[in-house]
């Protein structure tokens, strides 16, 4: 039951979340309160390890939190689910490619597409800073603040643009400066 239950959750997640790996956070933001499979904050862990490992975010994260749920079982469906509605649409899309090639009502819906994703995208970075800066324990916002993650926050901002350098330098970096300071 639970991997038919994991398949439709990620079957919706695939429907909907247009626009790549990061359209499915708000779907996963969400799924973390209706079933309890893993809380948000364990959702900031599942985006660090998606984003450092090979492949595309929201399969990484469809097997992460199938595998969190179920097992190996869990992963197969979840990301079964995830993959097969675009796996359809990319099929009846070469079938007719030619007609939707240029068609200006579907270029128009994809340019309306675009700010809705931005937009979703944009909501679950806000619950993500607050998650990683915000303790969430005081009822004032200075005592709330997360110090530590604030300060990590403040040197790794500059340190990107200045020295350009790839990703996985500045997450070892990152998870070293939280091991030592236990964030």
């Amino acid at each position: 039951m639970i991997y038919l239950l994991l398949f439709l959750e990620f079957l919706k997640i695939g429907l909907f979340a247009i626009g790549g790996g990061l359209s499915t956070l708000p779907f996963l933001y969400q799924l973390s309160g209706k079933y309890g499979w893993f809380s948000t904050s364990e959702l900031t862990n599942m985006i660090a390890i998606s984003e450092s490992t090979p492949g595309p975010l929201g399969a990484n994260m469809a097997t992460y939190v199938g595998y969190h749920t179920a097992g190996i079982g869990g992963s197969f469906f979840a990301n079964l689910g995830l993959v097969l509605p675009s796996l359809i649409i990319v099929i009846i899309i070469c079938q007719f490619l030619s007609r939707f090639n240029e068609n200006t009502k579907v270029q128009n819906a994809f340019n309306g597409l675009r700010p809705a994703v931005v937009g979703l995208i944009t909501a679950v970075a806000i619950s993500l800073i607050r998650i990683a800066i915000f303790t969430g324990s005081n009822s004032d916002l200075l005592g709330a603040l997360d110090i530590k993650a604030l300060v990590l926050f403040a040197i790794m901002l500059p340190m990107i643009f200045i020295f350009k350098r790839h990703p996985v330098f500045y997450i070892a970096i990152a998870a070293v400066f939280g091991i030592i300071c236990k964030l």
